[in-house]
């Protein structure tokens, strides 16, 4: 029978700000696979703090600059004295079966150091079983191995050994009213086209191939994505995700994902490349 008692060699670290909604879900299911759980908060103006203090966890304040600076300032300070390292955001609820996969891993990682979980995208309390984006991200990795890379928006985990998948998913439950969402994303589009306007990759980011691993797979897809022409790409994207993915099997939410996703967000990152574009001319 498989030990069901929390690994004390694994530091989960946990990023929160304003979480209070839905941190104890994830906290709670995270502490089934370890004991030890640091949550670095950004200044939560909610009670966010005191709920992962009562939950016992280690709980940090810091002011966020960007997500890569966060997960890379834990890893650092904290995450040397622990041979493993699992990183949530704190909407990402570990199922079951994935708590069951990560601990089998660290039981027996044979010669991993790092593991993938599937990401189940939620939008407007309602998971997407074909309209969202489904990826998979590497959250469990050995210390020394891994660390966040250097993007300024759609990061990446990435490691110099061996990487392998979980079974299992985090539940992405973005809890957050579509308000909130669109606000997030009009700053993150800010965000995007920065990083599409950068002249020269960082070798510390994933970088794109055909390979086993698929998110180096999608980043490859997504460089193709960018050389085609600003506007027609984010409507042939929505075609691609709600018609050639079947999108439109999630219904309604499906359909909203799919058009705020793609002929929202992904339309004004190329709005704002144009608009940067002008402004140097």
């Amino acid at each position: 029978m498989q030990n069901s008692t929390p690994d004390a060699s694994l530091l989960i670290v946990i990023l929160t700000y304003n979480s209070a909604g839905v941190v104890e879900r994830t906290v709670s299911a995270a502490q089934q696979v370890g004991s030890q759980v640091l949550v670095v908060d950004s200044h939560s103006a909610d009670n966010t703090r005191d709920l992962a203090t009562a939950l016992g966890c280690t709980v940090v304040t810091r002011a966020f600059k960007h997500y890569a600076d966060q997960r890379n300032w834990a890893i650092q300070e904290h995450g040397s004295a622990y041979t493993w390292q699992l990183h949530l955001d704190a909407d990402e609820v570990l199922s079951e079966q994935a708590i069951a996969s990560l601990r089998s891993a660290l039981a027996t990682p044979a010669d991993n150091d790092g593991f993938l979980l599937k990401r189940l995208t939620y939008f407007m309390d309602k998971p997407l079983h074909w309209a969202g984006e489904n990826s998979w991200h590497m959250r469990l990795f050995r210390s020394g191995t891994g660390a966040c890379e250097d993007r300024l928006y759609d990061q990446h985990f990435t490691c110099s050994g061996k990487v392998t998948r979980l079974q299992g998913v985090m539940h992405d439950l973005n809890v957050s009213a579509l308000a909130e969402w669109t606000a997030r994303h009009n700053r993150w589009s800010d965000l995007e086209a920065s990083e599409v306007a950068r002249p020269v990759d960082n070798p510390g980011k994933l970088q794109g191939e055909l390979s086993s691993d698929p998110r180096k797979r999608i980043r490859l897809y997504k460089g193709a994505y960018y050389k085609l022409p600003r506007i027609w790409r984010s409507l042939a994207y929505f075609l691609f995700r709600y018609v050639l993915l079947m999108g439109f099997l999630d219904g309604r939410t499906g359909f909203y994902y799919c058009f705020f996703q793609s002929l929202w967000f992904r339309l004004l990152v190329d709005a704002k490349l144009d608009e940067g574009a002008a402004s140097q001319s």
